[in-house]
C-alpha cells in the first residue's frame, strides 16, 4: 500500500530554519548522537528530515489502517493535519518518545512491521506460570532485546515444581537473530519446567563480538553473554529439580536475562520487580554488603545480577509502613505501588471508575498502569514552549494523535495484541513542570492541566470514532523523561534541576564525527578517565532560570507535586523519584501514610554528596557558567556520518539497566 508523503514544497520551507535546540547546544549534540539516523548516502539526517520521517511514518500507519478497513481516507485533510503536526514537532512543542524519534518511519516499521520498537515499556506477570511455563521469561528476553523496558512480578513463586529434563541428543543451532536467542532460552527453561528434552547448544552461527547489528543498531556482543545466560539459568534450575520454583528464583532468572541483554554495553533496557510488602525474601533480595573488594553475606552472589531491577512492593492502603520505610531510608529501595488505587482510579481527583480492574503491574519507570503482556506508548509535551493555553491545547491534539496512531499497529505477540487492541492505552506526558511553576505559578499550571486533560478526552472520542477503534482506557501520565527533554531544553517531567547553573557531561566515541564540530565550537573535551582510549567527555554549561532547584524543595513538597499531577493530569501514573536528605529519611514513613490516598506509586533516592571525576551533572556558580559560555563560538553541524545510539528503554535515568 502506498506510503503517506508530505509535499516537498512544504518541507523545503523548514530546510533553512534553525531548529530551536536548547541548553547551549546540548539539545543539538544529543539529537545527533542519539536520534539522527544515517541516510542512504551515508550522511546523517538533519532535524527537518527526522521530523519528516516521523510524521510520514505516523500518517502512513493511519492511511493503511483507514484504507484497509474501508473507512475513507481523505488525502486533502491528511495534508493539513500532517503539516501542522510537522510544524509543532519541528518547533519542539511536543515530541514522540526517544524510541519514536529514532524508529518511526524507519525500515524497522515500514518494512519489518516491528511495532514493538515504537513502544516504551511493558509488564508481564508470572501468576500463571504453572500454565504458561517459560512464556513470561521469553517475553522478558524478547522485549529486552528490542530495548523495551519490562516490569514483572514474582506471583508465580512456589506454584510449579522444577522437573528433571531428559536428553535425546538434540542440538539447537542458535540462529544469529533475536528470535534465535529467545528460542534458545525457551527450550532451556521448558526443559525444566515441563520436563522436556534438554538440548545442547551450538553457538557457531552467532556473529563475532563487535560486528555491526544493522537492523536495530549497535554492535554484536558475540555468543559469550548468551552462553553464560544458559549456564547460569541452567544451574539455577538444575539445583531446584524436585523443588518448587520460588519467587526469588523467578527474580533471579529475570535479572540474569537483563545481564545478558546489556552485556558488552550493546543494548539498554530496564526492569522493575514487583513483590508483596510482607514477603521478607523479596525484601532481602539485595541484602548484601560491600566489604573491601568483595560482596559479603548470604545474598552476595546476587550482587552480580540483582542490580538489574528496581524492586518495588505492592502495598495496601492503610497498612503499616514502619519497617519498609526504614529500609527505603537506607538505599532508596523498595519503591511503592498501590495497585488498588491504580485499578480503581483514573485521575485521583475524580471518582473511582474501576476501568483498570485487570491491571496487575507497571512499567519500569512506573508511569503506566499495565495488564500482563501489555505495552505502553508515550508522547511528551512542553507547556513552556507555548504562547498561551489555546496554543497548548492545539498541540495536545497532535501529541495525542501520534500516540493513538501507534496503537493501530500489531506486535508479534498474540497476548500483547489482545490487550493492546482492547485497551488502546497511551500516555500523554508533560515536561518542564518545575520551569512552568517558576514562570507562571501553580494555579496557572492547574488551569492548563485541567483544560488539557479534557481536551485529550475530546480528541480521543473524535479520533477513536474516526479510526473505528475503542477509546483509550487511559490517556495521560508523567514520564520521567530522559534525553528527549534535553532537545528543547526543559526540565524532565516533574523533577527539579540540581542547580540553576551546572555542567552536563555527555560521552562520545573517540571516532565520533561530532568531536571536530564541538572542538571548533569551543566546548571543553577530555578523555574519559575510565576509558581514555575509546571515549571522550564533552562538557556543556547549562542555565535554568526562574526555577527552584532540588536543594530548595523538601521530601514533602516533591510528593505533593506528584500528588498534584496525579490529581489533575495523570489517569495512568506519575513517575516520581523523590530525592531525600539523610535527615529526611526518618520522615519517609509519615510521607507514605499521608500520600497513600493520593498516589498510585512513588520511589525514593537518597541524596549523596559523593564527588567523582566527570560526573554527569556538576553544579557551578553563575560566574563559572558565564565564563564557559563566553568560550562558545556557536555550534554548526553540517555534513555528518554518525551512527546514532538510540535510547531504547523508558526515558528516565533511574530506570536504565
Amino acid at each position: 500500500m502506498e506510503k503517506y508523503k508530505l509535499k516537498d514544497s512544504f518541507v523545503d520551507k523548514y530546510r533553512k530554519i534553525k531548529p530551536p535546540f536548547g541548553f547551549n547546544g546540548l539539545g543539538e549534540i544529543t539529537y545527533y548522537r542519539t536520534y539522527s539516523r544515517k541516510k542512504a548516502d551515508g550522511t546523517n539526517e538533519q532535524w527537518y528530515e527526522t521530523i519528516r520521517r516521523v510524521v510520514e511514518g505516523t500518517y502512513s500507519i493511519q492511511k493503511r489502517h483507514i484504507i484497509k478497513n474501508g473507512l475513507g481516507w481523505d488525502e486533502k485533510k491528511s495534508h493539513l493535519s500532517a503539516q501542522e503536526m510537522y510544524d509543532r514537532m519541528f518547533h519542539m512543542k511536543f515530541l514522540p518518545p526517544g524510541r519514536g524519534l529514532w524508529a518511526m518511519g524507519s525500515p524497522l516499521i515500514e518494512d519489518k512491521g516491528l511495532f514493538s520498537a515504537l513502544n516504551n515499556c511493558s509488564f508481564v506477570s508470572t501468576e500463571y506460570i504453572d500454565k504458561e511455563f517459560s512464556k513470561p521469561f521469553v517475553f522478558m528476553m524478547d522485549k529486552s532485546m528490542l530495548g523495551v523496558g519490562v516490569g514483572f512480578d514474582i506471583k508465580g513463586g512456589n506454584k510449579l515444581e522444577v522437573k528433571q529434563p531428559y536428553t535425546n541428543g538434540f542440538t539447537y543451532n542458535i540462529p544469529d537473530t533475536r528470535e534465535g536467542w529467545v528460542e534458545s532460552l525457551r527450550l532451556l527453561i521448558d526443559a525444566y519446567l515441563k520436563g522436556d528434552s534438554l538440548p545442547s547448544f551450538n553457538y557457531h552461527l552467532i556473529r563475532e563480538a563487535g560486528a555491526e547489528i544493522k537492523g536495530f543498531g549497535g554492535k554484536s556482543s558475540g555468543h559469550i553473554p548468551l552462553m553464560q545466560l544458559h549456564e547460569r539459568v541452567g544451574k539455577l534450575l538444575y539445583d531446584r529439580v524436585g523443588k518448587y520454583l520460588s519467587g526469588d528464583d523467578i527474580a533471579d532468572i529475570m535479572n540474569l536475562i537483563g545481564v545478558c541483554v546489556v552485556a558488552g554495553n550493546v543494548r539498554r533496557t530496564a526492569q522493575i520487580a514487583l513483590g508483596e510488602s510482607d514477603d521478607q525474601e523479596f525484601l532481602a533480595l539485595k541484602d548484601y554488603k560491600w566489604d573491601g573488594e568483595k560482596y559479603v553475606g548470604s545474598k552476595a552472589h546476587r550482587a552480580t545480577f540483582g542490580w538489574t531491577s528496581n524492586n518495588t512492593v505492592a502495598c495496601e492502603v492503610g497498612q503499616d509502613y514502619s519497617e519498609l520505610a526504614k529500609q527505603t531510608g537506607l538505599n532508596g529501595e523498595p519503591g511503592y505501588i498501590w495497585m488498588e488505587n491504580a485499578q480503581d482510579y483514573g485521575r485521583m481527583a475524580d471518582k473511582p471508575n474501576y476501568k483498570d480492574s485487570r491491571a496487575v503491574g507497571t512499567n519500569p519507570c512506573s508511569e503506566q498502569t499495565l495488564e500482563s503482556y501489555e505495552m505502553c506508548c508515550l508522547v511528551e509535551t512542553f507547556p513552556t514552549r507555548h504562547t498561551d493555553i489555546d496554543d497548548y491545547k492545539r498541540t495536545l491534539k497532535f501529541a495525542y494523535l501520534y500516540a493513538k496512531t501507534v496503537t493501530l499497529g500489531n506486535t508479534h505477540w498474540v497476548e500483547t495484541n489482545r490487550v493492546q487492541l482492547r485497551n488502546r492505552r497511551i500516555g500523554t506526558s508533560v515536561s518542564g513542570i518545575a520551569q512552568f511553576i517558576g514562570e507562571h505559578g501553580i494555579s496557572e499550571l492547574k488551569h492548563w492541566l485541567e483544560e488539557g486533560y479534557h481536551t485529550i478526552q475530546y480528541y480521543d472520542a473524535v479520533y477513536s470514532d474516526w479510526f473505528a477503534v475503542p477509546k483509550s482506557i487511559k490517556t495521560t501520565s508523567i514520564k520521567p523523561s530522559g534525553t528527549v527533554s534535553l532537545l528543547p531544553g526543559v526540565t524532565p517531567g516533574i523533577h527539579y534541576p540540581i542547580s540553576n547553573y551546572y555542567i552536563r557531561r555527555i560521552r562520545l566515541s573517540v571516532k565520533s564525527d561530532l568531536t571536530s564540530y564541538l572542538s571548533k565550537a569551543g566546548y571543553n573535551i577530555e578523555p574519559d578517565v575510565n576509558d581514555p582510549e575509546g571515549t571522550l567527555v564533552v562538557e556543556v554549561p547549562v542555565k535554568i532560570e526562574n526555577c527552584r532547584t532540588l536543594d530548595d524543595v523538601s521530601i514533602w513538597e516533591q510528593c505533593e507535586l506528584a500528588a498534584f499531577m496525579q490529581s489533575h493530569w495523570a489517569d495512568n501514573q506519575v513517575s516520581c523519584t523523590v530525592s531525600f536528605r539523610p535527615e529526611e529519611a526518618s520522615q519517609i514513613e509519615n510521607v507514605l501514610q499521608y500520600f497513600q490516598y493520593r498516589l498510585k506509586s512513588i520511589s525514593f533516592l537518597p541524596k549523596t554528596e559523593s564527588v567523582y571525576a566527570q560526573m554527569p551533572y556538576e553544579a557551578i556558580s553563575k560566574d563559572e557558567y558565564e565564563k564557559r559560555v563566553k568560550q562558545l563560538k556557536g555550534l554548526s553541524i553540517k555534513t555528518l556520518s554518525e551512527k546514532a545510539e538510540p535510547d531504547k528503554f523508558c526515558d528516565g535515568d533511574t530506570c536504565i539497566v
